[in-house]
């Protein structure tokens, strides 16, 4: 037991101490600019530890305040490191019109990594370590899947329109409010905590909020100092290496700042509580299809210093279609309150392969798969989809 507790600090203070390289570098004068892929990597890897302390912090913050304010503040945490380089890349687009592409690639691929690689890696690694067939979830989680499936819906509009205006932001930010509404009413047990938030956890009151306070100011501020590097440095990198820019923006820096919520899903799995592990993912993909998107335009039109929607071109309509009917198929096979290893394989495989092939066709034949399967699915299942939005 004291080895774990030994370990569990060891891995809070790397965490703590990883980012100090680059916030010395940050402020020593260092020209960054000149060296984009050590930026990307030094400053990814401070978003990456910041993202980490940033959920510890929010877990023991449970145990201090109110459970509706707990849910609306885990919900804002849980987004945060990927809302900094979103928010960046909107606010820049605001004044560049090239920088669209990036910030609606950044949140596509933040969706579609959550549903097809976490979703999927919690339910697999479960069959993996307990052989078990799939992975269930309780009812209180239908507050989740409802509101997932009405953003869902509703996302399947803005490719029509060929744009994201306030309107869409009204909308979505007004599905994020009543889900918190609704998920505070819902039974939740005490937070089981785990690793560094388990041992933070334990301190007596005071000295716990002030290391919680503490752990707040410092990753925010973290998160700040690293945003604008990370994300220009990943479009240098990709010009300077000839890779695609929107590519290395759609799927490397969702991967470093998902990577906490993965983890943490990955945990619990290990420690054989799988149902905390997906509803953790599935709630965090409910904030990032309502809170992230909602607030795109209102970045956008506040940079652009104008009320105005912000255009989606051809690609980018076809990335959230993609992104919207992936979601579809989630929520389909959520209906049931379980997901089994023939429907995670089945996540897993359809998102890697369309990794391979990035192609107007591809996106397209993809998104009518996942339709497919959700129609068939729906069909299929239709008495469980009228209780999923019944008390």
């Amino acid at each position: 037991m004291k080895r774990k507790k030994t370990k569990s600090w060891q891995l809070f203070w790397v965490m703590v101490g990883l980012p100090m390289c680059w916030v010395f570098l940050r402020f020593s004068g260092w020209q960054w600019e000149e060296y984009p892929v050590l930026t990307a990597c030094f400053s990814g890897i401070a978003i990456v530890s910041a993202a980490f302390l940033l959920c510890w912090a929010a877990e023991v913050a449970q145990k201090d305040v109110s459970q509706a304010l707990a849910l609306a503040f885990l919900a804002l945490i849980a987004v945060l490191p990927e809302y900094a380089v979103d928010m960046y890349f909107t606010w820049i687009a605001g004044k560049n019109p090239q920088y669209i592409p990036y910030a609606m690639a950044n949140m596509t691929g933040a969706n579609r990594l959550l549903i097809g690689f976490g979703w999927s890696l919690v339910v697999i690694l479960y069959w993996l370590t307990k052989k078990a067939k799939e992975v269930k979830m309780e009812e209180g989680h239908k507050v989740e899947i409802s509101f997932l499936a009405l953003a869902t819906l509703y996302s399947f509009i803005i490719p029509i329109k060929g744009s994201l205006s306030l309107i869409d932001a009204v909308i979505l930010l007004s599905l994020f409010v009543f889900y918190i509404i609704s998920a505070a009413k819902a039974h939740v047990t005490e937070p089981d905590l785990i690793g560094p938030a388990m041992e933070i956890g334990k301190f007596p009151d005071v000295p716990r909020r002030l290391i919680i306070t503490s752990l707040f100011l410092y990753s925010a501020f973290v998160i700040l100092i690293s945003a604008e590097p990370f994300a220009e440095s990943l479009l240098t990198t990709g010009r300077i290496f000839k890779i695609d820019k929107f590519i290395l923006v759609q799927w490397l820096a969702p991967l470093a700042s998902e990577s906490p919520e993965i983890i943490a899903a990955t945990l619990f799995v290990l420690k054989a509580k799988p149902t905390m592990g997906l509803g953790t993912l599935v709630s965090s993909k409910v904030n990032q299809w309502t809170l992230l998107v909602g607030m795109i335009p209102i970045v956008f039109c506040i940079s652009a210093g104008k009320v105005a929607p912000m255009p989606i071109d051809a690609r980018q309509m076809e990335e959230i279609f993609l992104t919207a009917a992936q979601s579809a198929f989630g929520v389909s096979i959520l209906i049931s309150l379980s997901i089994s290893v023939g429907e995670a394989l089945i996540l897993f495989i359809l998102f890697v392969t369309q990794l391979m092939m990035p192609s107007k066709e591809i996106r397209l034949i993809y998104g009518f798969v996942y339709l497919t399967l959700a129609f068939f699915i729906f069909y299929k299942d239709k008495a469980r989809l009228k209780r999923l939005f019944k008390k």
